[in-house]
């Protein structure tokens, strides 16, 4: 970088994930817990969702974006969620999503549902 450039978010490296694969969260404002199944390190989504997100409440793109099998009162579905908009919630017992048992095993500990062991062999080589 030249001297006098300022350093954008382009040129920033991700940050380290502060939450993991099988990790049980919830959304810091909306009433939805979930589970993480995938991490992108910077948003990797399209412009067009990005911009449904009220400006306001619009999260920075240069954090790491998890993916989620989330529940709320209406049932499971699929969530895409900022690391400034999850917060750690593993006490409050387990995530009713009928895609868990495909990646996890039933069993949480420490707040996290372990990968299955063909599931992890897909997520980590």
């Amino acid at each position: 970088m030249l001297k006098g450039q300022e350093q954008g978010p382009a040129d920033r490296p991700p940050r380290i994930a502060k939450y993991r694969i099988g990790q049980i969260v919830k959304h810091r404002f909306y009433p939805f817990r979930g589970v993480i199944y995938d991490v992108d390190p910077i948003f990797n989504h399209t412009e067009e969702w990005y911009n449904s997100i009220p400006a306001e409440m619009r999260p920075r793109k240069d954090q790491p974006f998890y993916h989620l099998y989330a529940e709320n009162e209406r049932g499971p579905y699929e969530a895409y969620v900022s690391e400034q908009n999850l917060l750690a919630d593993g006490d409050n017992g387990p995530i009713k999503h009928p895609m868990i048992a495909q990646l996890f095993g039933e069993e949480i500990v420490d707040g996290c549902y372990r990968p299955r062991p063909q599931t992890r062999q897909r997520l980590f080589n």
